[in-house]
């Protein structure tokens, strides 16, 4: 057994941790567009190598989810976070202090594996290693360390872009890089393989790695292709027919390597993945292609400034997160958060090319939506299963969420960029498509909970927490329609132990 550190047991101090080891990829992703062309200047890239890079990053990231859940059942975890900690400040290094377009792309993909790797390492421990009462700050915690870091982004990326250069932010990255690794030291704790007799699912690794590399490197390719070149379309549509491929793998493994079966086939956990994915997708219009058009206009520093409400409205949506996850209102927000996001689509819409009020409107509204979404809705899908299960439950969503959020981005640039031949026409028409999206995500999530019968409930957190049952019952997908018996129409009765030593 290795030393224990200091910090073990913290709870602040193992909550400082995952906030610093998710912001230096998820706040350099936002922050890169408006540094782009000063990178690529310097670095000697083309504008479609500096977009691969992206790819490779995205492609990472959404292969780490699944390479985390492996080695977790096999190797000492917290030995691992350790080792995942070193990659992340390896790859902050090597894009700080790069010199040419290899040493950039090489440590831009190590930021987006390690960062995965550490969500699904970290986060589910921290939800559920603590006491009840510690529960709220958790999910604010990770609900502002993914999207607060996102919604900062622009601004920090226009500050820098401003003032012509890119080093200073990445290397400010590096010492939070830096700062997480030594949290991970202090507070480190042993722990042993969750399950070392369980199958090395080398295939689901396989999948996973061919899917995300060979799907991200198709939408990439968008920068310098149209959509149907075969550059884009080929591997575009293998990559995600082996993601597919990989879901129904998993579906049918006697001993899967992640929840699909069980989310799947599961009413609640079903929604909250529906509602997750459609505003992921739908988010791109509202962001990335509207920050594009407003640069037609206004420099970097002013672009990153409208920005910064969504900033405002992520910390909101966490704080509300926090309150209301122990009560049966959190089956609401994601909801909520639709309908928030088709609003703030809307008065994006309103606020092209060039007004300022409605664009800080809009940023507000959408940094609400978003936080009102994905992480509830995440935590409504992992509530629905024992928490045992909770690391396999954040892997399986994140990777779709990846291929939703990552990959739709350049799709949708490509399509502004080229349908009319005018960004501002071209985004309108795809804020549109995304306001589409946010009615039919929130449509089709209020409709599975109708059509399989399941009802809104206040999370047993107690039990859950125990590892006992879930939070509450989730009836099977579509129960009401397939007319499968519900819980509550059973004549039975369920054993409830009285206490758990």
């Amino acid at each position: 057994m290795m030393r224990q550190g200091p910090l073990a047991g913290r709870y602040a101090a193992s909550a400082a941790m995952v906030i610093f080891a998710l912001i230096p990829y998820l706040a350099l992703s936002a922050a890169l567009e408006p540094l782009a062309p000063i990178v690529a200047k310097q670095l000697h890239m083309s504008a479609q190598t500096m977009s691969i890079s992206s790819g490779l990053g995205n492609a990472a990231y959404a292969l780490g989810t699944v390479l985390a859940v492996q080695l977790g059942l096999h190797l000492p975890q917290r030995r691992m976070l350790l080792v995942y900690a070193v990659v992340l400040v390896v790859g902050s290094v090597l894009t700080a202090a790069a010199q040419d377009a290899a040493m950039f792309i090489i440590g831009h993909l190590l930021q987006g594996l390690a960062t995965s790797m550490l969500l699904i390492a970290a986060a589910p421990a921290l939800a559920i290693g603590y006491p009840r009462e510690k529960l709220r700050t958790t999910v604010m915690i990770m609900n502002m360390g993914i999207f607060g870091a996102v919604a900062l982004g622009p601004f920090i990326g226009g500050l820098q872009a401003d003032a012509n250069a890119w080093r200073p932010l990445f290397w400010i990255v590096t010492g939070v890089s830096v700062l997480a690794l030594l949290l991970v030291v202090l507070t480190f704790e042993d722990a042993p393989p969750a399950n070392p007799d369980a199958p090395r699912d080398l295939p689901a690794i396989a999948l996973s790695a061919v899917g995300s590399l060979a799907a991200f490197l198709g939408a990439s390719e968008l920068t310098s292709h149209s959509f149907l070149d075969v550059e884009v379309i080929a591997p575009l549509l293998g990559g995600l027919a082996l993601i597919v491929v990989l879901v129904v793998y998993q579906y049918r493994a006697t001993q899967p390597l992640l929840m699909v079966r069980e989310m799947l086939t599961s009413s609640i956990p079903v929604a909250g993945v529906v509602i997750a994915l459609f505003a992921a997708a739908a988010s791109v219009s509202a962001t990335g292609l509207t920050a594009s058009v407003l640069a037609e206009t206004y420099g970097p520093v002013r672009v990153g400034l409208l920005y910064l409400p969504e900033l405002g409205g992520a910390v909101i949506a966490a704080v509300t997160f926090g309150f209301v996850v122990t009560r049966r209102s959190v089956h609401y927000m994601p909801l909520v958060g639709m309908v928030l996001l088709a609003a703030g689509i809307l008065v994006f819409w309103f606020a092209m090319p060039a007004s300022q009020p409605l664009a800080l409107v809009a940023s507000g509204l959408t940094g609400l939506a978003l936080g009102a979404t994905v992480a509830p809705a995440l935590f409504v899908a992992g509530f629905s299963l024992p928490s045992a299960n909770l690391q396999r439950v954040f892997a399986l969503v994140e990777l779709l969420r990846a291929v939703a959020a990552f990959m739709i981005a350049p799709i949708f640039a490509h399509f502004a960029a080229t349908v009319t031949g005018d960004l501002n026409e071209g985004t309108n028409i795809a804020l549109w498509i995304g306001l589409g999206l946010a009615l039919a995500g929130a449509a089709i999530g209020v409709a599975i909970y109708a059509l399989s019968g399941a009802r809104p409930q206040t999370p047993d957190v107690d039990t859950f927490l125990g590892a006992l049952r879930p939070a509450w019952y989730s009836p099977p997908l579509l129960a009401r329609v397939r007319r499968t018996p519900h819980l509550d129409d059973l004549d039975i009765a369920l054993p409830v132990p009285e206490s758990v030593d």
